[in-house]
């Protein structure tokens, strides 16, 4: 996914023809009568088609979910696959990000949806655990708090006039360096409260991050050589990981503070 070094905001100057706007994105330039040229406004970004369909991806995950925890059979088999899940849907991720020019947006949303089914799946098994822990009415109430969580951050990425542009490379240095320190709490202090619960404040703090940044760019349209119905495909993805990963966070958070 890239990203421009300019300020998507910063439009005083209009770029003449075969320019490019600080959105990435090529102005056309209009001819008044009077010969002076000004440019058209840039192509409408991707924000809205991305929230329906991850609004959407979230339903399919919440349904698939509810089956598996009324389900003893499938939590049997949902954890007797649990690696081939997580590498399947690893797989999905990596489909979508990386043949998204070479495949139809139809696929790239089919695939999107079968991604959100099988999360599902996993997290029927996770928030079932959790609910021995915390409750319903926990879970419930984390659930609120991703949302709340997910919604400031959205609203503030809309409404800023600051270029979110650098803080991603900082904010995905820092989600691979969570990556490595949950791994090692895995295999060393797996156990240790504390550490998840230090885990759980630093992983919120990176998505509420990336959900602003990720909400700025599709605004701006800052998806280059993709088109506007793929482009919407990839912004429901990167949304729908932003919010499923604020919620799991929240509940590692609440779960060691029991």
């Amino acid at each position: 996914m890239t990203t421009n070094d300019q300020d998507p905001l910063n439009r005083a100057q209009a770029p003449t023809s075969g320019q490019v706007s600080g959105s990435g994105q090529t102005v056309q330039p209009n001819t008044l009568s009077s010969g002076a040229i000004v440019a058209s406004p840039p192509r409408e970004g991707f924000l809205t088609g991305s929230f329906v369909w991850m609004f959407v991806g979230v339903l399919l995950s919440a349904g698939s979910a509810w089956f598996v925890m009324n389900s003893p059979t499938l939590q049997a088999q949902v954890a007797d696959l649990w690696l081939f899940l997580l590498i399947g849907q690893l797989a999905l991720v990596f489909a979508i990000s990386f043949l998204i020019t070479r495949i139809s947006p139809i696929l790239a949303l089919g695939l999107f949806f079968v991604f959100a089914l099988t999360m599902g799946l996993t997290l029927g098994v996770i928030v079932l655990a959790y609910v021995g822990s915390i409750g319903i009415s926990g879970v419930v109430s984390v659930f609120a708090g991703a949302a709340a969580i997910f919604g400031g951050a959205a609203v503030y990425g809309v409404a800023t006039k600051r270029d979110l542009t650098s803080l991603g490379g900082i904010l995905f240095m820092g989600l691979l360096g969570l990556i490595v320190v949950m791994f090692l709490q895995l295999f060393f202090f797996a156990d240790n409260g504390t550490a998840s619960l230090l885990i759980g404040i630093l992983g919120v703090a990176i998505f509420t991050g990336l959900t602003a940044w990720d909400v700025q760019r599709l605004k701006n349209g800052a998806m280059p050589n993709i088109n506007k119905d793929s482009a919407t495909v990839m912004g429901a993805l990167a949304l729908y990981l932003d919010f499923i990963n604020l919620f799991l966070f929240m509940l590692r958070i609440f779960g060691s503070s029991r």
